[in-house]
């Protein structure tokens, strides 16, 4: 099993590793123009680095005219990251190396109604066990990272309100893991862990809202590049007051929210009302591939109710592009009717250059943001 241990790294040489984990410098030069450092001050923080046996300096790199310099990268040694997509229903764990790459990810079933002592004593012995069994020998657990199905708060890690999750508020997630581990440990919503993940595939986009529909449904937004949080709860979607025919109780006490009626928790619900069995968002997919009318008008009214709420924050935001993802973003009458409503009720110079699609990165992009912004706490 891997060892557990800090990276010996901070200030410049943080920032140089950084700049090579997340693929902007492969070569001295480029770290000195993008650093600002002077190259005898980056040659000599490279070979500590070297040294460390956290970078190693080989093959050809790309040239800009003359001399092809030889490219560094991320020693394969250096350490891994170990995170984790928490859902209702299930989870995804992984372990990535420092630039990003998983190594091994692995879908498992969880509950996370059993409360965050449980789920997250769950969660670190699955670290554990993916450690022992996937963990290259000698290389050590840099840092943790857990994406939440609630709003975080990003002061301190803690779960704050979240509807679907008794006995998680107020929780100190960040806490109560980092005493198990005694690393880095990061913990965000799981769309805002999906935003980052899915800019990774969306080069030069740096305006972005990345829709997560699943068992719930929240929303990331990437302003300039960047991650907005606002205090914590930017992007929170799922509980806006949606227009309906009838009226239903959302899980947190208020009437009419998107979430009572566009989550997959709700269409399993619809359609059981219907004498139709889903045990799962996927079966709902399911059933609407295989024609089942039911499911299909409810999946397309769920992409109305969706796509209008996104309208404001298209307005509000002119965004290049919405990204759908979670176990629903397969169901074409979903996106379409998400694509219907935000393009008519939008302003035309909006939608002019907005493309709206389903995710580039996959079932794994929340572990792949939580690897990037994980990098950073480990940096820092």
């Amino acid at each position: 099993m891997s060892g557990k241990e800090r990276l010996p790294v901070r200030g410049a040489q943080g920032d140089l590793l950084r700049l090579v984990a997340t693929g902007h410098a492969e070569s001295r030069a480029e770290l000195a123009r993008l650093s600002g450092l002077a190259a005898s001050s980056v040659s000599l923080r490279v070979e500590e680095l070297i040294g460390a046996g956290l970078l190693v300096e080989e093959g050809a790199g790309t040239s800009r005219g003359g001399r092809r310099p030889r490219r560094l990268q991320v020693s394969p040694t250096a350490g891994l990251l170990a995170v984790a997509d928490l859902g209702a229903r299930h989870a995804r764990l992984g372990l990535l190396d420092l630039s990003g790459t998983p190594l091994v990810v692995e879908e498992r079933p969880c509950d996370i109604t059993l409360g965050p002592e449980a789920t997250l004593d769950w969660v670190a012995d699955a670290f554990d066990e993916l450690l022992l069994v996937h963990g290259p020998p000698g290389v050590p657990l840099r840092g943790i990272g857990t994406g939440i199905p609630g709003p975080v708060d990003p002061a301190d890690g803690r779960v704050v309100s979240p509807s679907r999750m008794p006995g998680w508020n107020n929780f100190p997630v960040a806490e109560y893991l980092g005493a198990r581990y005694d690393l880095p440990v990061l913990v965000e919503n799981d769309a805002n862990l999906m935003a980052v993940g899915e800019a990774r595939a969306w080069p030069g986009c740096d305006n972005l809202m990345v829709l997560k529909a699943g068992s719930g449904i929240g929303c990331g937004v990437i302003v300039d590049g960047r991650l907005h949080r606002g205090r914590g709860a930017a992007g929170d979607i799922s509980h806006v007051r949606v227009r309906s025919d009838s009226s239903v109780v959302c899980s947190c006490g208020h009437p009419d929210c998107l979430e009572a009626y566009a989550s997959g928790a709700a269409l399993m619900g619809a359609l059981a009302e219907q004498g139709i069995a889903v045990r799962r968002p996927a079966d709902v997919v399911a059933a609407v591939n295989d024609g089942v009318p039911e499911a299909t008008a409810l999946v397309r009214n769920a992409g109305r109710l969706i796509g209008e709420v996104l309208t404001v924050l298209v307005n509000f935001l002119n965004p290049d592009a919405i990204v759908v993802g979670g176990s629903l973003s397969t169901a074409e009458p979903l996106i379409s009717s998400i694509r219907a409503a935000v393009y008519e009720r939008c302003l035309p110079l909006a939608t002019r250059d907005l493309e709206i699609a389903v995710t580039r990165a996959g079932p794994d992009a929340a572990l792949l943001g939580a690897g990037s912004l994980l990098l950073d706490a480990v940096l820092t």
